[in-house]
């Protein structure tokens, strides 16, 4: 169980996180969203312990630190893989600090994407997302975060990713995905986290959506008062 309690962070004068607490189980795909601005990356970022902030997050009731950090992995827009390391290399750096690297799903995502083997600095900006993706997707982490993975990449790559990330997590790997394109990932998610301006506004699993007869973006329009 992954629990964040009572999250607040502050850049100088602004508030970026106010008081978010809400908890996600094992095995879940749950979606984040809201608007520009409004807290989305700064949460991710919290969780991983990369920014200074107040309250607590939580890992099977632990605080993260260097004893279970590898037990969260994440995919970022803004790149986080070697520029000149060649995937080779990746895997290779990768299986000797996370014991639990996934090397089958490794080579098997590398061609389905059809990732070349040259360094990532010369990829095109799609490629460069779906490599990210796939790394985060083999360090053998419980908690996968991803923020806005696949900006850039066309409709079709991101329609394949879905099916494909929905037919190869493990009942005990939990997905946290930040992303605008709320009408393309309604039908994989199983729960949605809406923030607004640092604010939680909604927690809704998909399942209650669809007893309540609304749609993801009924949802996100009503909570957002639009």
């Amino acid at each position: 169980m992954l629990e964040i309690s009572h999250v607040c962070k502050s850049y100088g004068a602004h508030p970026a996180l106010k008081d978010v607490s809400f908890s996600i189980g094992p095995g879940e795909l749950v979606g984040l969203f809201g608007e520009n601005g409004a807290g989305k990356t700064t949460l991710m970022k919290s969780i991983l312990g990369l920014v200074r902030h107040r309250g607590a997050v939580l890992l099977d009731g632990e605080p993260i630190t260097r004893a279970n950090i590898h037990r969260l992995s994440f995919a970022t827009c803004e790149h986080s893989f070697f520029p000149n390391l060649t995937p080779a290399g990746h895997r290779d750096f990768y299986r000797d600090h996370f014991p639990r690297w996934r090397e089958k799903r490794f080579q098997a995502l590398m061609e389905f994407f059809q990732l070349p083997v040259q360094v990532p600095r010369k990829l095109s900006t799609g490629q460069k997302n779906q490599f990210e993706v796939v790394l985060a997707l083999c360090q053998g982490a419980d908690y996968i975060l991803m923020d806005e993975p696949f900006a850039g990449n066309d409709v079709f790559n991101r329609e394949d990713f879905y099916k494909v990330l929905l037919g190869l997590l493990e009942p005990t790997e939990t997905v946290l995905l930040s992303t605008h394109l709320l009408e393309e990932v309604e039908q994989a998610i199983s729960r949605a986290v809406l923030l607004r301006r640092g604010e939680l506004v909604g927690y809704v699993t998909t399942l209650e959506l669809e007893e309540r007869g609304e749609t993801l973006m009924e949802f996100v329009k009503s909570a957002y008062q639009y």
